[in-house]
Parts: C-alpha cells; sequence; structure tokens
C-alpha cells in the first residue's frame, strides 16, 4: 500500500460523478455525522466561560477548575482506540448511537450537579459517551466517501467542525450562562443527542462488522497511564515539583505506559496497531495532532479567564470575544479542499502552524493593561487562520490509502492524539502558570496575565515543535506503508 500526502484520486469510484439521489444521500449522511461530532466538539470549551460561576456555585480550587476541562477531555481521549475498535466489531452506526445517548445522558446528570464530584464523575463519563461518538463519525465518512474530491469536502467540513465546535462553545456556553445558568451548557446536550440518536437509523446505513475482539488490557494501560501523567502535572502545578504524589504519578504512568507499548507489540488485535506508524507522512501526521492541540486548548483556557477577570468581560461577552477566531477558522476552511488538490498538505502546514507561532509568541507579550484590540483580537484571529490551515491537511494526510478495515483504528489514534494533546497540554500550561504565580506578588490581574504569559510562551515553542514535524518528517512523497 502506498500514501500520498494528500488524497489520491486515482480509482473509478472516486472520479465517477453521484447522481442526484446518490448526491442526495451523502449530503445527509454528512448532515447528521457533523451533527454528532459538532456535538463533541462544542462540549470540549462551551464550560469554559462558565467555569468562574461552577468554581464560585460547587467550590473549585483555581488550579482544580482545570479538571472540569480534564475530567471530561481524559476519559475521551483515553478510551479513543477501544471506542474506534468497538465500532468495527460492533458496527459503527450502532456504536455512534450508544454514544450518542450516553453523551446526552451523561450531560443531564451535569446539569443537575450539586457537588464538585458529582459534576467531575458527569463529566468523565460524558467523555465515555464522546470517546464511542468520535472514532465512528471519522470512520462513517472514511467508508462513505470514496477516496478524492468528494472525501477532500467531506473531510474539509468534518475537520473544521473540531475547531469550530470548540470556539462555538465558547460563544455558546456565554449566552447559557448569562441567560439562565452555567447548568445550560450540559443541558442543551440533550435534545441534540436525542435528535442526532433518532436520525441514524433513519440515514446512516450500519457498516459491516469485523470479527474480532477488545483489546481490554491495552484500554486498561493507556488510559491509567495517560491519568497519571496528567495528574502528576495537576499535583505539580498546585503544590511544586517535590510533591510526594506528583512524583508518584510520573512514575507509575512511565510503567504504564511502557506496558502499553509493550502489550500493543504483541497483541493479535491491538487497539493501536503499530504498523499504522510504518508511512513516515502518517507519522508525521499523528505528532502533528498531537502537538498542535497541546497549544491551543491551553489558550482557550487562560484567554476565557483573562476575558473575565482581567478585563471584567461578562461570560457573554467572553464568548463573543472569541468571534474573530471562530469566523476566521470558516473562511478558511472553505477553500482548504481546494489548496489541498492544488498544493498539496505540507505546505498549508508550514503555512498554518507559523500562523500558530505568531499567535501564541503575540500572547506571550501580553501586558494586564492591554485591552482586547491590543492583546487578544490579532492572536485570535491568527488562531482562527492556523487552525483552519493545518487540521484538515493533517486528517487527509493520516487517513490517505487506510484500508476499510483499519478505519477506526487509523480515526480512533488520530482522535486519541488530539485530545490527548489538548488534555496534556493543558496540564503542562496550567502547570507553568501554577509555578510562575505560586510566590508572585501584584494584584490578582497582574498575577494571573504574568502566569499566562508564561503558559503562551511555552505554547509557542509547542507550536514550533509542530511547524519542525511539518518541515522535516513530512515529506510531501508517497510513502511505503
Amino acid at each position: 500500500m502506498s500514501t500520498p500526502s494528500a488524497p489520491s484520486t486515482r480509482s473509478t469510484a472516486t472520479e465517477a460523478s453521484p447522481t442526484p439521489r446518490e448526491s442526495a444521500r451523502l449530503r445527509t449522511v454528512l448532515l447528521v455525522i457533523v451533527t454528532a461530532y459538532l456535538m463533541v466538539g462544542v462540549d470540549s470549551t462551551v464550560v469554559n466561560v462558565a467555569l468562574p460561576d461552577i468554581q464560585q456555585d460547587l467550590d473549585f480550587s483555581p488550579t482544580g477548575l482545570s479538571w472540569v476541562l480534564n475530567a471530561y477531555t481524559l476519559t475521551f481521549g483515553g478510551l479513543l482506540l477501544l471506542g474506534g475498535r468497538v465500532g468495527d466489531i460492533a458496527g459503527r452506526r450502532r456504536t455512534l448511537t450508544v454514544g450518542v445517548l450516553l453523551f446526552a445522558g451523561s450531560s443531564l446528570l451535569g446539569g443537575l450537579a450539586t457537588e464538585s464530584a458529582w459534576l467531575l464523575a458527569a463529566r468523565a463519563l460524558q467523555g465515555v459517551g464522546a470517546a464511542l461518538t468520535a472514532p465512528s463519525t471519522l470512520a462513517l465518512i472514511t467508508t462513505n466517501f470514496p477516496e478524492g474530491p468528494r472525501r477532500n469536502h467531506a473531510l474539509g467540513i468534518y475537520s473544521s467542525m473540531g475547531g469550530i465546535g470548540a470556539s462555538l462553545g465558547l460563544a455558546l456556553g456565554g449566552m447559557l450562562t448569562s441567560w439562565a445558568s452555567w447548568r445550560w451548557a450540559l443541558l442543551i446536550n440533550v435534545p441534540i443527542g436525542i435528535a442526532v440518536a433518532a436520525a441514524l437509523p433513519r440515514f446512516v446505513t450500519e457498516t459491516p462488522r469485523h470479527a474480532g475482539r477488545f483489546d481490554a488490557a491495552g484500554a486498561f494501560t493507556g488510559t491509567a497511564g495517560m491519568t497519571s501523567l496528567v495528574y502528576a502535572f495537576i499535583r505539580v502545578s498546585e503544590d511544586g515539583w517535590s510533591d510526594t504524589q506528583a512524583q508518584l504519578g510520573f512514575s507509575a504512568a512511565a510503567a504504564l505506559l511502557a506496558g502499553f507499548t509493550l502489550i500493543e507489540s504483541r497483541a493479535g488485535q491491538p487497539i493501536l496497531p503499530l504498523r499504522l506508524f510504518a508511512s513516515r507522512d502518517r507519522a508525521g501526521g499523528y505528532a502533528g495532532v498531537l502537538l498542535l492541540p497541546a497549544g491551543m486548548f491551553g489558550a482557550f483556557y487562560f484567554l476565557t479567564l483573562i476575558s473575565q477577570q482581567v478585563l471584567a468581560y461578562s461570560p457573554l461577552r467572553a464568548g463573543f470575544a472569541f468571534l474573530p477566531m471562530t469566523l476566521a477558522m470558516f473562511t478558511t476552511v472553505r477553500f482548504v479542499p481546494r489548496l489541498l488538490a492544488r498544493l498539496g498538505a505540507k505546505p498549508l502546514l508550514l503555512t498554518g502552524t507559523t500562523l500558530l507561532i505568531a499567535a501564541a509568541a503575540w500572547l506571550w507579550r501580553l501586558e494586564p493593561g492591554d485591552g482586547y484590540l491590543a492583546g487578544l483580537f490579532g492572536p485570535l484571529l491568527l488562531l482562527g487562520l492556523g487552525v483552519g490551515l493545518s487540521f484538515m491537511p493533517l486528517n487527509a494526510t493520516i487517513l490517505a490509502g487506510i484500508e476499510p478495515r483499519e478505519a477506526g483504528a487509523a480515526s480512533g489514534l488520530l482522535q486519541t492524539l488530539q485530545w490527548l494533546g489538548g488534555t496534556l497540554g493543558l496540564a503542562i500550561l496550567v502547570t507553568v502558570f501554577g509555578t510562575a504565580t505560586r510566590h508572585a506578588t501584584g494584584s490578582p490581574a497582574e498575577i494571573l496575565t504574568e502566569g499566562a504569559a508564561r503558559a503562551f510562551g511555552v505554547a509557542a515553542l509547542i507550536a514550533l515543535a509542530a511547524l519542525l514535524v511539518s518541515a522535516f518528517v513530512i515529506t510531501g512523497r508517497r510513502q511505503a506503508t
């Protein structure tokens, strides 16, 4: 098998023009799939602008508050590989339906929470539902749309939904928190989830099942290892590097992740087939989807706090402050499929990651006296352009040449790395923030801005690593797999 840097258009199925009826069916399938994935993307940030209200109502510590995000993204990212394997064996439409219903039910539980532990448990359960949902959505696109222009178009829309959903979640969370309560940032998922679950059996055909068994040992060691790693970084942010629990967390993470690698290398049906890394371009793409969210997700978190606690914005105004990023992203992704076909993935990746470095470096220079136009508008615009240019080419590079029987594993790994990158990146940036502000003096606004600026500096270094991967690992040539 050979893997091009951008999807090939060599097959007859790719070149044939679909009938009007087939085109209408594919549009409906894409709408249902994208709605399910958008719900997952929105929920990664919809509670961000509600964090100050949640902190006050449920008595979270400032660093412990990040677990409202981590509880979701950690179980989501840790179980994505297993979720992709479940879809391969049980059927992707069935798995997607179960995941959407679990997601809606846990959102209801979270919206009714009266204690911090209750909310964190519901957010973790949401992550389980999302882990069943996301791999099936991407795998259904891979199996329903033949490689070439139609898949490029579908991937362009789908890829934009992660970033657009995340930024839309900020605006939606601001509106719901201001007009009603932070609880509605979770409860809004219930009617949407029910509608999607009802539409799936009507419009989306079930995929063939593939015989196999679940890699429970791999799922356990991988999820537990990442949980230990993120927990250790959170402990460092609260109590420093000498904290005993942090040191135990790092040790447990190293042992569990080493065990995960050993298990996957020997398993007959691993949740992470190591052969997916045989292509240099695909391996570089996977590195990219790990690194880019690692800097991005933390930016959302700190910019939300700055807009409300430094600029004194209401939740509604804070949500709308992110609109320049949303609009830039939405505008950019409309042109990316055509640019990808003309230029290939590498030039788009180099341009996109350069813009993300520029955005993080700009925020690194943030001062407490900077207003919205001087301090935030420009970086948000650059973030939107950079994300819009980067993610769809990465997805196309990774999924090019994937056989249908491995679509679930490949898409599950893609999204695992994407969401775990965001989770781990947030934990690292919160650690940098906590270390910088633990003994800082000055007003609360000055301390918050100084700590966030240090975190943005680290985010710029992470984006620089993604640029180096795009420049020196992804070749743009066909690679044997």
